[in-house]
């Protein structure tokens, strides 16, 4: 007589309970969570500073440059 072999019982979550926990707890965390963005500020900036040259062409620009074939 032959023995039955009980089904393999697996430890842990399964792919389907995960996923539902996995939208649940995103559920909740934006319920709970708050506003995402915050308020928005006005430019400090005067229109002399936003029309200056920001870029420089320092060593590390020039190495840059160099190192991938950019003509300078």
């Amino acid at each position: 007589m032959e023995k039955q072999r009980k089904p393999d019982r697996r430890v842990g979550v399964g792919r389907r309970q995960f996923l539902r926990s996995l939208g649940a707890g995103a559920g909740v965390a934006v319920a709970t969570g708050g506003p995402l963005a915050t308020d928005a500020h006005a430019d400090t900036e005067s229109n002399d500073e936003k029309r200056k040259s920001r870029y420089r062409e320092t060593e590390e620009v020039k190495t840059f440059y160099r190192v991938n074939r950019y003509p300078s």
